[in-house]
C-alpha cells in the first residue's frame, strides 16, 4: 500500500501539491472567518439535570450572571465632591448602551406610602443633585434607614460601597460586552485616579470578558513562540535555513487548516479551542523531523535522491500514519465527554492532527525533490556523538540490566503512586488566574466586603397559583426562616428576595421606622397587601423575584469563591434542612445558579475525562494490534505510556497541583502522544525482527539506534514547545504545558528502557520455552 502511494505521490507531484494549496486557500477563506466565544463556557450536557434545572430557572427569572460590579471601600464616602462625583458616575454608566440598569446609593430607590390612593410609591432616594455637605449628611442619614439596601450596595462597618451594573441579555453574550467592560473600567479608574481610592472590578460579565481578552492575546503569543522555538530547534537540528523554514510553513499550513475546521463545525474560539492552533504547530513539526532524518539517512547511504524519497514515504509514512492516530486519539476521545467545550476541542484538534499529518506526508516529499541534494554540513547531525553514545549506554542497559531497570521502575511507580494519593479534587471560579492578578484579588475584595458576587439561587415552586400568599402567606414566613438558616453561613450574602420587597414595603408602611423592616405580623400583612397591590406592577421590578401566578418565586444570594469541595459540603449539609422547611411533598425546591452549575461541571469533568482515558489506553492498545497479534506485548507495552502519567500525577500530588479540567486535560493528551513513541519502536522492532530473522536481541539493539535518535529529536521539540504554555497567566494552562513536557521525557526514557527490555524479556521467555520444548522432544526420542 505505502509503496503503490510512494510512486503515486511521487509521479503526480504537482497534481498532489495544487490539491492542497486548493483546500489552503478554501480553508484559509474559512479561518478569516472565525470568532471568539463570548458565551459562558458550557461543560455539562444539554441533558444533564443540573443543567435543565439552570436552564429552567433563567427562562423563569432572567439570566443570574449578568451583573457587574464595581466598589471601593472609603468611611468619607459622604464628602460632597466624592459623593456628586459617585453620582455623576452611576448616571454615565447607566447611559451606555447595552447597560439595563444601574443600583448604586445615588440610583437607589425609596417606597413612600401613598393614602390617598392606597399604594405605594416607588421613588429615587436623591432627585436632585446634593449642593451642600448638609445634602450629602441628609442623604447618609436617609441611606443609614434604609435596611433593604445595607449589606447589598454598602457596608455600614468597613465603609465600602458598590455599583451593580446589569446587562442586557443580548449585549452580556456579544463582543461588545468586551467594549463596555473597557469603557466602564476607563470613567471608573478617572474617579479612583481623583479621589485616590482603589477601584475593584468583578462579576460574571467582567470575569469573563478579562478570561476572553486574556484567550485572545496568549492564542497569538503561544503561536509566536511556537514558531520561535521549534524554528531555532530545527535549525540546531538540521542547520539547513530550507529545511528550517519549509517545515514550518507546512505545520502553519496545517494551522491554518485547523482553524478552518473549527469554522466549518460552526465552533468559536474558547480557552480550549484557542490552544489548538499552537499545539499543532508543536505536535506537528515531529512529523517533518522523522521525514526529514529517514531522507538523509537513506540518501547518504546510495546518493539516490528519488530512492530515498521513496524509502521515507514507504517506511516512516506508515510510522507517522499509527503514531498520529494515537495522538489524534488522545483529543478524539473527549467526544466521549459530551461537554460541548471539550467535544469542540477534541474533535477539532483530532482532526487537524491528522490533516497535519497527510498535509506533511505530501509537501515534505514535494519540496525535498525540489530542494538541492543534501550537503555533508546538512547530513553531519546524523552523526550525533553525543546521542550515539547515549543510545550505547542504553542498549548496554536494555540486554544486560533488565532487572535493574524492572525495580528501578517499580520504585520509581510506587512513589508517583504516593504522590497521587495527595492530589487534591478542588475547583474555583478563578481558579486558573495567579492570586496576583487583579480579577482573583478583587474577586476577594467584594467576598470580604459583601460575602462575593457569584450568583446562587433558591427556586421555590408552591405547586399552586398564588400559593406565595396563599395560607397566610405561610409560603413568605418558609423563606424567612429559610433566610435565616443561610445567615448562619458566612459564605452568603444578604439575599434579595420578595421576603425582602415585603419588609421593605413594612417599613415604608410604618413612616420609614428602622426598626419596622421586617416581616410582619399575619394581620399587618393583610393590611399591607392593601398597599402593595401595586408594588408588583411598579416599573415591572418584582417580575425577577415572583411569577406571574405567583405560584413560583426565587431567593438570590451572592457566595464567595470557595470552591467545589467547600460547596458540595455546603450543599449537602443545607439540603436537608432546606427539605425540612419546605417539606419536598408540598414543595419543589430547587438549589441552582453559576456556582452549583460550576460545582456540577467540576465533578462532570473529573469523572468523564477519566473515563475518557480509559477508553483511549483501550482504542490505542487495539490501533498497537496492527503491529502485533499478542495481547500480552499490547497490554505490556502500554506500561511506558502509563508510567509517566503515574510520576506526573505523584508530582501533581507532592507540588500540590489540584486536579481541575485543564490540569486533568494533560493525561489524556500526554498518554495519546506518549503513544507516539510506543509505536515508532514497536514498528522499527517489527521491521528489524522479520529482517533478523526473528533476532531479538539484533533487533532491539537496531531499533534503539535507528528510531532513538529520531525520537530523542522529537522529544527535545515537544518539551520545548509544550514549555511554551507554562508563560499563560492561566494556572491550569501553564500547569499544562509544564506537566505534559515532564510526562514526554518521562515517556522518553521508557520508550526507549523500559519498552525494550520488555520486548526482550517476552522474546527471551519465548525462545526459553521452544529450547525446553525442544529438549523434551529430543528426550522423547
Amino acid at each position: 500500500m505505502w509503496r503503490k502511494f510512494s510512486g503515486l505521490l511521487l509521479r503526480n507531484k504537482a497534481v498532489f501539491t495544487v490539491v492542497v494549496l486548493l483546500a489552503t486557500v478554501f480553508m484559509g477563506y474559512e479561518a478569516s472567518q472565525i470568532e471568539l466565544s463570548y458565551d459562558f463556557a458550557r461543560i455539562l450536557p444539554d441533558d444533564d439535570p443540573a443543567y435543565v434545572e439552570y436552564q429552567k430557572f433563567k427562562k423563569q427569572f432572567g439570566e443570574d450572571g449578568n451583573v457587574m460590579v464595581i466598589g471601593f471601600e472609603d468611611k468619607n464616602f459622604y464628602t460632597l465632591n466624592k459623593f456628586n462625583d459617585w453620582y455623576h458616575l452611576s448616571k454615565t454608566i447607566k447611559i451606555i448602551p447595552g447597560i439595563k440598569e444601574v443600583l448604586s446609593v445615588p440610583t437607589a430607590y425609596k417606597l413612600i406610602r401613598n393614602d390617598s390612593l392606597s399604594k405605594f410609591d416607588f421613588v429615587p432616594v436623591i432627585t436632585k443633585i446634593p449642593r451642600t455637605q448638609a445634602d450629602v449628611d441628609s442623604i447618609k442619614l436617609e441611606m443609614d434607614r434604609l435596611k433593604f439596601y445595607e449589606g447589598i450596595i454598602y457596608n455600614k462597618e468597613t465603609g465600602a460601597t458598590l455599583m451593580a451594573i446589569t446587562f442586557n441579555t443580548s449585549t452580556l453574550n456579544s463582543k461588545r460586552r468586551l467594549d463596555i467592560v473597557r469603557d466602564i473600567k476607563t470613567l471608573t479608574e478617572g474617579f479612583g485616579i481623583k479621589h485616590h481610592v482603589q477601584m475593584h472590578y468583578s462579576g460574571m460579565p467582567y470575569i469573563r470578558s478579562q478570561m476572553m481578552e486574556k484567550i485572545s492575546h496568549e492564542m497569538t503569543l503561544f503561536l509566536v513562540l511556537a514558531i520561535l522555538i521549534t524554528g531555532f530547534i530545527l535549525w540546531m537540528f538540521f542547520r539547513s535555513g530550507a529545511n528550517v523554514f519549509f517545515s514550518i510553513v507546512i505545520v502553519l499550513i496545517g494551522v491554518l487548516w485547523s482553524l478552518g475546521v473549527l469554522e466549518l463545525f460552526g465552533y468559536k474560539i474558547t480557552v480550549l479551542t484557542g490552544l489548538v492552533a499552537p499545539l499543532i504547530m508543536v505536535i506537528g513539526i515531529p512529523n517533518c523531523i522523522f521525514l526529514i532524518n529517514k531522507y538523509q539517512a537513506e540518501f547518504v547511504l546510495h546518493g539516490n535522491k528519488i530512492k530515498a524519497l521513496s524509502r521515507m514515504i514507504e517506511t516512516i509514512g506508515v510510522t507517522l500514519f499509527l503514531a498520529n492516530v494515537t495522538t489524534s486519539i488522545g483529543f478524539g476521545v473527549l467526544y466521549f465527554t459530551k461537554s460541548t467545550m471539550l467535544v469542540e476541542f477534541g474533535v477539532v484538534a483530532a482532526i487537524s492532527v491528522m490533516a497535519t499529518y497527510i498535509i506533511t506526508l505530501i509537501l515534505i516529499p514535494v519540496l525535498l525533490f525540489l530542494l538541492p541534494e543534501p550537503k555533508a554540513k546538512h547530513t553531519k547531525h546524523l552523526e550525533a556523538k553525543r546521542i550515539n553514545k547515549i543510545l550505547d549506554v542504553v542498549d548496554n542497559l536494555v540486554q544486560k540490566q533488565r532487572p535493574a531497570i524492572y525495580i528501578s521502575t517499580v520504585i520509581i511507580t510506587v512513589v508517583g503512586a504516593i504522590g497521587m494519593l495527595k492530589i487534591s479534587l478542588v475547583g474555583y471560579v478563578v481558579d486558573d488566574l495567579p492570586t496576583k492578578d487583579p480579577v482573583y484579588t478583587d474577586l476577594h475584595f467584594f467576598e470580604s466586603a459583601f460575602h462575593g458576587v457569584l450568583p446562587f439561587e433558591i427556586s421555590v415552586d408552591s405547586k399552586k397559583e398564588n400559593g406565595i400568599f396563599a395560607e397566610n402567606a405561610k409560603v413568605l414566613y418558609k423563606m424567612k426562616a429559610l433566610q435565616a438558616l443561610f445567615g448562619d453561613y458566612k459564605e452568603f450574602s444578604k439575599p434579595l428576595s420578595v421576603v425582602e420587597a415585603v419588609k421593605f414595603s413594612y417599613q415604608a408602611y410604618k413612616d420609614g421606622a428602622p426598626k419596622y423592616y421586617r416581616l410582619p405580623s399575619i394581620t399587618d400583612l393583610k393590611t399591607l397587601s392593601e398597599y402593595s397591590g401595586s408594588l408588583s406592577g411598579q416599573n415591572n421590578r418584582m417580575k425577577f423575584f415572583i411569577d406571574s401566578t405567583k405560584r413560583i418565586t426565587r431567593i438570590s444570594f451572592q457566595m464567595a469563591d470557595v470552591g467545589s469541595k467547600r460547596i458540595k459540603e455546603l450543599v449537602a449539609e443545607l439540603r436537608p434542612k432546606v427539605d425540612s422547611i419546605f417539606p419536598p411533598k408540598d414543595y419543589d425546591v430547587s438549589l441552582t445558579g453559576h456556582s452549583l452549575v460550576f460545582l456540577k461541571s467540576n465533578d462532570y469533568l473529573l469523572y468523564n475525562l477519566f473515563e475518557s482515558l480509559i477508553i483511549e489506553i483501550i482504542l490505542i492498545a487495539i490501533v498497537g494490534m496492527a503491529l502485533f497479534r499478542s495481547v500480552r506485548i499490547i497490554v505490556l507495552s502500554k506500561l511506558p505510556c502509563l508510567i509517566p502519567l503515574i510520576i506526573t500525577a505523584g508530582v501533581m500530588g507532592f507540588l500540590d497541583i489540584r486536579f481541575k479540567p485543564s490540569t486533568i486535560l494533560i493525561f489524556s493528551i500526554a498518554f495519546g502522544i506518549s503513544s507516539d513513541g510506543t509505536i515508532y519502536f514497536l514498528t522499527k522492532y517489527r521491521q528489524e525482527l522479520r529482517k533478523l530473522g526473528g533476532d531479538a536481541f539484533k533487533a532491539i539493539s537496531v531499533a534503539i539506534k535507528d528510531t532513538g535518535f529520531s525520537m530523542i529529536y522529537t522529544s527535545v521539540i515537544l518539551f520545548f514547545g509544550f514549555s511554551i504554555f507554562s508563560v499563560s497567566s492561566f494556572g491550569g494552562t501553564a500547569a499544562l504545558g509544564v506537566l505534559i513536557s515532564l510526562t514526554l521525557i518521562m515517556s522518553l526514557i521508557t520508550n526507549l528502557v523500559l519498552l525494550p527490555a520488555i520486548l526482550l524479556s517476552i522474546a527471551n521467555k519465548k525462545q526459553n520455552k521452544e529450547i525446553m520444548k525442544a529438549s523434551m522432544i529430543e528426550i522423547e526420542e
